[in-house]
């Protein structure tokens, strides 16, 4: 990698860290075309969830990155982060926790107490899903939310 490429990967990095994923995605697209590493595709695949809500490219570059170093748990927690943005909790929730048996990472912790541990089922005999333990559930969180 070449000094150029190397600075602008230094600078998508740094502006990943500080939240400005526009900057980020920027610098990251051009190492992207000039070096496409692991590294670079799972951050670039996470700046184009945020910035351009291109979740089903997104999590194509991330699973190639994770392909490529199966054993980096941040490809993992990037991984997680599309799936959440795309709305799709249990697959980030599954994501995050494959990342989390290679490897103590703690932003993936983080994210994992964010999201929460889940309630039992109110009818335990039926399945999570069914409508009557979705609508009961829903309506017993509401129920604790006033009484708060």
């Amino acid at each position: 990698m070449d000094r150029a490429t190397q600075e602008k990967l230094k600078k998508g990095l740094q502006a990943l860290q500080r939240n400005d994923t526009l900057v980020a995605l920027m610098h990251l697209e051009d190492v992207f075309h000039e070096q496409p590493t692991a590294r670079v595709q799972s951050a670039l695949a996470y700046c184009l969830a945020i910035e351009r809500r291109q979740f089903q490219k997104a999590q194509q570059l991330c699973k190639a990155a994770l392909n490529e170093e199966p054993n980096n748990p941040q490809h993992y927690y990037y991984l997680g982060r599309i799936y959440l943005l795309a709305r799709q909790r249990r697959p980030a929730i599954m994501t995050f926790r494959k990342g989390l048996k290679l490897k103590r990472h703690q932003p993936i912790i983080d994210e994992l107490r964010r999201l929460g541990t889940r309630r039992e089922p109110v009818f335990p005999s039926l399945a999570r899903g069914h409508f009557l333990n979705r609508s009961a559930g829903k309506i017993l969180a509401k129920l604790s939310d006033h009484s708060a």
